[in-house]
């Protein structure tokens, strides 16, 4: 995986309008994560307590889904495989294989054996690791649905290294929180999104498989 630096240039995050409750994070013109500058993102930030009034910060998941459909698109090559992290990654994962016409399945693959936390979450984090092609020399795009502290993923390139050795691994997600902990950037992200530490952001599900993002407090 690269460990891109932020682009040069890029514009601040904005604030949250005081005067509306919420703004969706909508395809943007702004620069993506994206070493290569092709990602194209949306920059938002959290709004505090305004003027009286707090604001809440909304998603909208299907809408970034697609830019993450266009970003991957363009990352792709002949050998590429797609790995999705449990499980909101690996929803993503399963559906950009079938919208993109990839043969075969996608990879998911978990932290769990990994995680530095182990020791005090066990395997109740869930999730199982199955990589249905050869991780050998392999050009593999890892998926997951928020990036945050980094931790997550570095737990993940140890799991997919206990399988093989692959010529490169790139990494893509829906949204970028920022918040690093460790020296880790994704080569692709629909949104960047500044939130605070006691919210939380997850990927959801609907029966129908629309995807949508739940922000609650810890």
């Amino acid at each position: 995986m690269s460990f891109a630096q932020p682009p040069q240039g890029a514009k601040a995050p904005m604030g949250l309008s005081p005067a509306a409750p919420s703004l969706p994070a909508q395809p943007g013109t702004g620069r993506g994560a994206a070493a290569s500058g092709n990602g194209s993102s949306r920059e938002l930030r959290e709004a505090s307590e305004r003027g009286g009034k707090t604001t809440e910060l909304t998603l909208d998941a299907q809408a970034l889904y697609q830019e993450l459909l266009r970003g991957v698109r363009a990352m792709l090559r002949p050998d590429t495989r797609l790995v999705g992290i449990t499980s909101g990654g690996a929803w993503l994962a399963q559906r950009l294989q079938a919208e993109l016409g990839l043969p075969g399945v996608a990879g998911e693959i978990s932290s769990v054996m990994h995680r530095d936390d182990f020791a005090q979450r066990g395997l109740s984090a869930g999730g199982q690791t199955l990589l249905p092609f050869d991780v050998d020399r392999s050009r593999i795009i890892l998926l997951d649905d928020v990036l945050y502290t980094g931790r997550t993923i570095r737990a993940v390139l140890n799991e997919l290294f206990d399988y093989g050795r692959p010529s490169s691994v790139e990494l893509a997600v829906l949204v970028d929180r920022g918040g690093r902990e460790l020296p880790i950037e994704a080569n692709f992200a629909a949104a960047r999104v500044t939130l605070a530490p006691n919210r939380s952001l997850a990927l959801g599900r609907d029966p129908s498989g629309l995807f949508r993002f739940d922000v609650e407090d810890l």
